[in-house]
């Protein structure tokens, strides 16, 4: 039987170890090594937006310069990791953001991400946080 879902069946080249490596990366805020790691047609679907979904960013160099833009919003923006799993080609994390933006304002969220890989690349990002109030 084949899958018309392109994350299934990829779960061979996706491990807690590459999720810590992409996780990493956030830490270090590089986009150009975040931005490795998602395939050319990936999408990230952002907290917030101006949709139901929040924004939908498309294509590695624009997550990539999205990433880039943030990073320089806020630049000690970190995550905590929390816990994480896998299950064939997708994958949760659950992690704490921090940090303060240029403009006096802060961050401490709680949040997880819906992944979907293909061919060991992210396919999707899918990032939700709580709202505090």
């Amino acid at each position: 039987m084949t899958s018309s879902n392109p994350a299934d069946g990829d779960g061979a080249s996706l491990s807690m170890e590459l999720l810590r490596e992409i996780h990493d990366a956030f830490n270090r805020r590089d986009a150009d090594a975040i931005a490795a790691f998602f395939a050319d047609d990936a999408t990230f679907h952002m907290a917030t937006g101006p949709d139901y979904n929040g924004r939908a960013v498309h294509g590695k160099g624009a997550i990539r310069q999205v990433l880039a833009d943030r990073f320089l919003l806020i630049p000690d923006m970190s995550w905590e990791w929390i816990s994480g799993f896998t299950a064939g080609g997708r994958a949760v994390t659950v992690w704490r953001v921090t940090g303060n933006s240029e403009d006096g304002g802060a961050l401490d969220f709680q949040g997880c991400d819906l992944w979907e890989f293909r061919d060991g690349l992210v396919l999707n990002k899918d990032t939700y946080w709580k709202i505090l109030t």
